[in-house]
């Protein structure tokens, strides 16, 4: 992957979370008990501080238009808007990006450091973008895209999950997809162990997923390709051989609710691949599973 395309997203991924998130997701599971009746399940206060919202894949370009424009989501409550819109359109140089912002959360408090953190982010990106450029005038020019945005990957009675995107191009392209997923009833942020009596999830959803992509390259007569062992791929080949997936693995809850693991472009598989995405079958999760409250 080129070193520039590198360095941008590297100043994405270094972008701190704020440490009072915490705090704040953990004000808003006592500030639910007060106001709600029904008292969210005892599994959920006790992973508080694991429910941080990892979030957006932005990046952003100089022109600043602050739009609201609504995009159709979330219900009758929750909704999901876009905050600003940064664009640039230069001759080699050009970026379009939508920074969202989640609404109407009866917790404002923690929509609030969720969208700042937004916002935050979108900022530094478009400064990582802006100086990229300038270095690239400096050094006789160039050619520099970025694109992002989001889409509602779920949006029902309970589950809000929104995926996020930025595709940076520069000699070749990435993409970088991060997703939120937050429990509307309880107003929480769920991350993939917390969903989960122990570790053993990793193996289980590795192992499974390794079984998917062989039984694909097999079927596709190997128009699909995978870097994992024991599909008929040649060591040299496999550029990063996939074992296991992150304890923190980007994902989202479908609306059936099935667990869907996701993959960055290049990070499990050639490029023309893309992104790409394995729902896991619920029978084999059903134990190690806490509750059978979001998969199912």
């Amino acid at each position: 992957m080129d070193k520039k395309l590198q360095d941008v997203e590297k100043q994405y991924t270094n972008i701190p979370i704020p440490k009072e998130l915490d705090m704040v997701v953990e004000d808003a599971l006592k500030q639910g008990r007060k106001k709600r009746k029904k008292r969210a399940p005892q599994w959920l206060l006790g992973t508080a501080a694991a429910a941080i919202l990892f979030t957006a894949s932005l990046n952003v370009s100089p022109a600043m238009a602050r739009t609201l424009s609504e995009i159709p989501v979330v219900g009758n409550v929750v909704k999901v808007l876009t905050w600003t819109e940064y664009k640039v359109t230069e001759d080699r140089y050009d970026a379009d990006i939508q920074v969202p912002s989640i609404e109407n959360l009866e917790n404002q408090e923690l929509s609030s450091t969720l969208n700042e953190k937004y916002r935050a982010q979108g900022k530094a990106l478009y400064d990582a973008f802006i100086a990229e450029v300038g270095d690239l005038k400096a050094n006789g020019g160039g050619h520099l895209g970025v694109e992002s945005g989001f889409e509602i990957k779920t949006d029902n009675e309970q589950i809000l999950s929104i995926g996020r995107y930025v595709v940076n191009t520069v000699a070749s392209s990435s993409t970088v997809m991060q997703y939120d997923t937050i429990d509307k009833e309880h107003e929480i942020l769920i991350t993939l162990p917390m969903l989960f009596k122990d570790e053993q999830y990793i193996d289980i959803i590795s192992d499974n997923i390794k079984e998917q992509m062989r039984a694909q390259m097999a079927a596709s007569n190997q128009e699909k390709i995978y870097w994992v062992k024991g599909a008929g791929l040649p060591d040299e080949e496999l550029i990063e051989e996939f074992t296991a997936i992150q304890p923190d693995q980007q994902f989202y809850i479908s609306d059936k609710g099935k667990l869907m693991i996701s993959f960055d472009k290049y990070e499990v598989a050639p490029g023309y691949m893309g992104v790409v995405e394995f729902e896991i079958p619920t029978a084999i999760l059903k134990d190690s599973l806490v509750s059978t409250k979001y998969i199912h």
